[in-house]
């Protein structure tokens, strides 16, 4: 067996032989290192038939924009080129029901075989179902993302980083292994290869929202395994010192490949591993696989990731007792959006994420909390954070995401602290604490709206 089937979910199993297999490709986007890809290329092999990846795009994908687009697009254009290479066809359907053309499509083709990689979030879960009532086919669904499968190192939300972190430093031995190779198919197909039109799927995208696409990072797997050894070269070493640093470059910058999926964490890990021991070592390890691991699992186990029910019921009853504190300072949503507040610090970090569509993971804590502080309301912070991260930042619309907000704005994975108006026993991060970590007039400047 080449894939660990603890990686498996077998929703539906059917013994039939005929019929293509299918890779639902979605969440992880990358023909290396993808557990999802090799599992179906074994099934295929058992089967003696053929392999062939869909790929579903919604043009109207949720909180999606041309920025987000233009990432995708491109990383698209180097796995189709990749599987062309190994004789595998790639299609892409667009459409914004997407598993109604989906099923119309293996069933037009005759295939029994549908694997799907995981994804935690609601709407992922939804067509995962909606692929288990398609008839006549077998359905498995493989964690490619997680080094140590979701589904199977916890069956439970998990209180925080602590509880998880000893169930998977157990299991990632027998987890974190090196990945086989996919070889190139030879079985002949039922339909072609045919190349994929991709100014026509462009157009389908002009009326998304018009925010710019970035430059100063290139998509795909190829730039993403670049920037991996760059990072281990030259940022590594100092990685536990800089890290929480924002006006210095000490940060990885793969977030936005992890989450495309252009890189596997696990390769990330592998690499990282090669490196000497050491606190920085260790610390990146920490962030790569505990923390994006127990992310996953509080979206996985918690239908309510993204909304104030899903907070801890301590937050929720403080939420009640501070409801009616005065606020000194009320922000409508488009002057956060423009970055006009009266924190300059604030104001940098909104315009960070705006032009570069990443902002600095201790910043983005600071800018999280400070929402919570200029709103009327909990709610209405939760939803305008979430909506403004989505929007511009290139891992936006993430588990990781979710997750950080919540745990900004609603103490998800952390402790009470000592009660404070409007915050309640939620941690508060100060101007002047920032002030006292980092040099905060260094970060501004490289922050400075023109």
């Amino acid at each position: 067996m080449i894939v660990d089937p603890r990686r498996v979910i077998v929703h539906k199993s059917i013994k039939s032989q005929d019929g293509m297999v299918v890779y639902r490709m979605s969440r992880d986007q990358r023909v290396q290192d993808n557990w999802a890809l090799l599992f179906a290329q074994q099934l295929a092999d058992q089967m003696e038939t053929s392999l062939l990846v869909v790929f579903t795009l919604m043009p109207h994908y949720p909180n999606a924009n041309q920025r987000h687009f233009d990432f995708l697009i491109k990383g698209l254009q180097q796995i189709e080129k990749a599987l062309i290479e190994k004789n595998i066809p790639f299609v892409l359907l667009a459409d914004d029901q997407p598993m109604k053309l989906f099923e119309q499509y293996i069933k037009k083709h005759g295939v029994t075989t549908v694997v799907s990689d995981f994804d935690p979030l609601r709407h992922k879960q939804q067509w995962i179902e909606s692929t288990n009532q398609i008839d006549n086919i077998a359905h498995y669904e493989v964690d490619a993302h997680n080094i140590v499968p979701c589904h199977f190192v916890s069956q439970k939300v998990e209180f925080g980083a602590y509880t998880l972190r000893q169930k998977i430093n157990r299991l990632l031995p027998e987890f974190l292994t090196e990945f086989p190779k996919l070889h190139a198919q030879e079985t002949k197909h039922t339909i072609g290869i045919f190349p994929i039109n991709w100014d026509e799927i462009k157009t389908l995208l002009s009326s998304s929202e018009n925010i710019s696409p970035i430059n100063w990072l290139q998509p795909g797997e190829e730039a993403a395994h670049i920037m991996l050894h760059q990072f281990i070269e030259t940022q590594l070493p100092f990685f536990n010192i800089h890290r929480n640093h924002p006006e210095m470059n000490g940060q990885s910058n793969l977030s936005p490949y992890l989450h495309f999926g252009h890189i596997s964490a696990h390769r990330v890990a592998l690499e990282t591993l090669k490196q000497p021991i050491s606190d920085s070592r260790d610390a990146f390890l920490e962030e790569l696989i505990i923390r994006k691991e127990l992310a996953d699992n509080f979206c996985f186990y918690n239908s309510k990731y993204d909304k104030v029910e899903g907070f801890p019921a301590w937050v929720k009853k403080d939420m009640e007792l501070h409801r009616q504190d005065v606020r000194t300072y009320l922000y409508k949503l488009d002057e956060l959006e423009a970055g006009i507040t009266h924190d300059d610090l604030w104001n940098a970090a909104q315009h960070e994420l705006v032009t570069r569509g990443k902002m600095h993971g201790y910043m983005r804590m600071y800018w999280a909390k400070k929402i919570l502080e200029w709103t009327s309301s909990v709610e209405e912070a939760l939803q305008w954070t979430i909506y403004l991260n989505d929007k511009y930042s290139l891992d936006g619309r993430d588990p990781n995401g979710y997750v950080g907000i919540a745990w900004s704005i609603g103490g998800v994975h952390d402790r009470a602290w000592f009660p404070r108006p409007i915050f309640g026993k939620v941690r508060y991060m100060s101007y002047s604490g920032c002030k006292s970590k980092f040099d905060i007039k260094r970060y501004i400047q490289n922050n400075t709206l023109e």
